[in-house]
């Protein structure tokens, strides 16, 4: 990295140079699925058998969810080795320099919440490790914690998701063998039938959680060498992504079943202590704490590294620069974590639920955003970008692009009346039983409206174009070997 001799990173939304470049793709596989089994991932299991799906069922629904969004997801996460770009720098070109500031406001917002919400969680595992009642105590620790990694940036969240793989991995085996050793697991699964409406709800939920890491995926490939294979770059986030996730949902619609059979405690009250309890008292209860808050600080770290890039990204749009100093960078992530720690401190828990809540209607903005982002890289500019006009409102891409913000408009919108939200249910989701399928109407609506469009608009050049003095690496091996 540049500027090797400190600890924290020096690059931010500026395109990485080849000398810069190293790794290998399998280091997207441990850096996602530390960042995805976690404890989170296990309540939004649960989720899927409390909105009333089977647990087999909801187990089935999870993974065609989490594979549909998985491969969103990695297919930006493709873009970061032959773009060295921030995900949302990159959005410029499809939204413009000013119109991208759009959706990363409501980026930001989202981080903030799943911020707050993981060091409520991640607090309480602190307490009960170190046997403290008082709330603050392990939300304040795990909030410095967040604060130092992302502030020392790309290379130590890399070595910190290395490391809650290995934990995650030795933990979830051992919490995996507890429940199907300790309790009758056929008691909650094929008790229920078949319902359309609760399984498309479990289908949601995975596809949902995949989503929210498509604005910064490829932030964590964009050090990867240029040459770097799509392909392997592809396969590397979505096994990772997907099998983290897919364990811990697992687990968690296995607990949430039995604590709906009042079966080895209550689960959606505890979930923190109920991991615990079922791995034992002692030294083997404090390692599945420490599992859980090294899960939670590994994506939290992504939050607030992400919400830093956006903030950004959103700034550098007014004063067309292309990188901001240490301070600045130190400063914005002090205060995204700040905020998620106050609300943590201060929120009730009636507060967080609806909160959680808001944080998940939120995520009707990301299917229309992808669908444009893919479908320009893949199918409009063929990844072909003018990276200085990415810096510059009055360059190719402009300050707005109406082809995209049209089309991410009426994404969004059309999306509302098939809404499932504790906030909101829309008209066409009741006549269809309470099935949420909005996500799948975003993605349709969108297709429709801004592949044309762009197609005949597009705004890419012939060749990439560089930095003044910089010349590119050799093109990737596009989805290949």
């Amino acid at each position: 990295m540049a500027g090797g001799s400190t600890a924290v990173e020096a690059r931010s939304i500026d395109m990485i140079p080849p000398g810069e470049r190293h790794g290998h793709p399998r280091g997207q596989f441990t850096l996602w699925f530390g960042a995805n089994a976690q404890i989170t991932a296990i309540v939004d299991g649960a989720l899927a058998v409390v909105f009333g799906a089977d647990a087999f069922w909801a187990i089935v629904g999870l993974l065609v969810g989490n594979v549909l969004g998985g491969a969103v997801m990695a297919l930006h996460s493709a873009q970061g080795p032959k773009l060295g770009l921030p995900q949302m720098i990159s959005s410029r070109a499809q939204f413009g320099v000013y119109g991208a500031v759009i959706p990363l406001a409501l980026v930001i917002l989202m981080y903030v919440g799943f911020a707050s919400t993981g060091t409520v969680l991640s607090g309480q595992a602190i307490n009960l490790m170190l046997g403290v009642e008082t709330p603050a105590v392990g939300i304040l620790i795990f909030g410095a914690a967040t604060a130092l990694l992302a502030i020392l940036g790309y290379k130590y969240i890399h070595a910190l998701g290395r490391i809650a793989t290995v934990l995650g991995l030795a933990g979830f085996l051992y919490l995996t063998v507890a429940v199907v050793t300790r309790f009758d697991v056929t008691q909650v699964l094929m008790v229920k039938g078949f319902e359309w409406p609760t399984f498309l709800t479990a289908v949601a939920l995975g596809a949902g959680w995949q989503l929210t890491f498509g604005p910064y995926v490829a932030d964590y490939s964009r050090y990867l060498p240029a040459h770097t294979s799509e392909r392997k770059t592809f396969w590397y986030t979505f096994a990772g992504s997907v099998g983290g996730a897919q364990w811990a949902m697992t687990l968690g619609a296995l607990a949430g079943g039995l604590s709906a059979a009042k079966l080895g405690g209550d689960f959606l009250k505890n979930q923190v202590g109920y991991m615990g309890d079922l791995a034992g008292a002692g030294l083997i209860a404090v390692f599945i704490y420490l599992m859980i808050v090294t899960g939670k600080l590994t994506v939290n770290c992504l939050n607030a590294y992400g919400a830093f890039m956006c903030g950004v990204t959103i700034s550098t749009a007014v004063n067309r620069r292309d990188t901001v100093s240490k301070t600045v960078r130190i400063a914005f992530i002090v205060a995204v974590i700040g905020a998620s720690v106050l609300i943590a401190l201060f929120a009730s828990k009636d507060f967080l639920n609806m909160f959680k809540n808001f944080v998940l209607l939120l995520l009707m903005v990301f299917t229309p955003w992808s669908v444009i982002n893919l479908v320009d890289y893949y199918k409009i500019s063929r990844d072909r970008l003018d990276i200085p006009a990415l810096y510059n409102p009055d360059g190719r891409y402009g300050r707005w692009n109406a082809a995209a913000l049209v089309s991410y408009g009426i994404g969004v919108v059309i999306q509302v009346p098939f809404l499932a939200q504790a906030l909101y249910t829309g008209p066409v989701t009741k006549l269809l039983g309470g099935a949420d399928i909005s996500w799948l109407v975003g993605i349709v609506a969108t297709l429709a409206i801004y592949y044309p469009w762009a197609k005949a608009t597009n705004r890419a050049p012939a060749e990439s174009i560089y930095p003044a003095g910089r010349v590119g690496e050799p093109a990737a091996v596009a989805m290949e070997g």
